[in-house]
């Protein structure tokens, strides 16, 4: 696991800066965003606009100039700028999970004090970052905010990443870290009858495919999955991503260099645990909220995956955020919008894993 680095001044004046823009009464935050986008029938959020207008105004090194290590270093300190204070829980602790070969670092949220020592629903996170970026740490407050609202446990995992470590071995560690807690789930003080996936973008392929694995493969399955703008097809090009392909956080040249590190040149993305839309059968997986946002290039992949479900007799809850970009869950200071739409995640995770 990569350690936090300490802010430096520059980023702490970025970070206050940014909160004071937050902070700001809508007519200024209009002034600074300028005119409502509208796009696809859509208005862009206007916190959301604002932040879009302070990165313009803040241009870094395009995606495609970047070295991996480079890239993984820019989404810390983008989340380091947006993320806000971490949110209290009763604990949060260092621990390990099995991966495909060998031990992966993970990050066990408990919410609850009172809750803590008799088993209870558990969340295994796969954190989003395009299969090659991302961490425990990028992904901290929302795990955190995901288990305060769901009062699950959460996992967060700290898979094996690209180009070093290419597809499918990504896919491979998550379906054996979700087997690996269902095992050891005395370990996690989790209940292993109700044990649920969830990822963001690169980590929502993640869950998805896991789910796939394990009602194939036999053995314990989820008994949910959270899928938050996922990527499910890297073979056909949905409309989203023509509509959405620059200007909003997630650009085509920025989605071609992450599938060039996860499949090399000679991946096969027909692969249903690379394409999870792609699937023949999805009878019998597990039940799924699908969270899309409606400035987001994987929008429509991610509905198309939610129908497919759905055809399957899968029960399915779609929920589209329609003012939001992809990454929304990380922009706690953009609005109460990002914390409110998490809660809602775990208001739905809280009813599916009750007991």
């Amino acid at each position: 696991m990569h350690a936090a680095q300490p802010l430096t001044i520059a980023d702490r004046i970025e970070i206050a800066a940014a909160r004071a823009i937050g902070a700001l009464p809508s007519a200024a935050k209009r002034r600074i965003a300028g005119g409502p986008i509208r796009l696809d029938g859509l208005e862009l959020d206007l916190d959301t606009q604002v932040l879009l207008k302070l990165e313009e105004r803040n241009p870094r090194a395009p995606l495609t100039t970047r070295t991996p290590a480079e890239a993984r270093e820019d989404l810390r300190h983008a989340v380091r700028v947006v993320a806000g204070a971490p949110i209290p829980l009763a604990s949060v602790r260092e621990t390990t999970v099995a991966g495909a070969d060998g031990p992966l670092a993970a990050r066990l949220y408990v919410p609850d004090a009172g809750e803590a020592t008799k088993p209870g629903p558990l969340v295994v996170y796969y954190h989003g970052g395009g299969w090659v970026a991302g961490d425990l740490d990028t992904h901290d407050q929302p795990c955190r905010l995901l288990a305060r609202t769901s009062g699950a446990r959460v996992l967060s995992v700290d898979y094996r990443l690209s180009p070093e470590h290419p597809f499918p071995t990504p896919v491979e560690d998550a379906l054996a870290a979700f087997r690996d807690a269902s095992a050891r789930a005395a370990d996690y003080g989790a209940d292993p009858a109700r044990i649920a996936v969830a990822g963001d973008s690169a980590g929502g392929h993640l869950a998805a495919v896991t789910c796939q694995q394990a009602m194939r493969d036999g053995g314990p399955v989820p008994a949910f999955q959270l899928l938050i703008y996922p990527a499910t097809d890297n073979v056909n090009v949905a409309q989203s991503r023509l509509t959405f392909a620059e200007g909003f956080i997630l650009t085509k040249p920025n989605m071609d260099w992450y599938e060039l590190q996860f499949f090399g040149s000679d991946g096969d993305r027909r692969d249903p645990r690379a394409s999870p839309l792609l699937a023949e059968e999805l009878t019998g997986a597990a039940p799924a909220l699908v969270v899309t946002a409606g400035f987001d290039p994987l929008r429509d992949e991610g509905e198309a995956y939610a129908q497919r479900l759905r055809e399957a007799g899968v029960r399915t809850l779609l929920r589209r955020h329609p003012g939001y970009v992809h990454g929304f869950m990380h922009m706690f200071i953009s609005g109460s919008g990002p914390r409110e739409a998490i809660a809602e995640m775990g208001g739905v995770l809280r009813a599916a894993l009750a007991d």
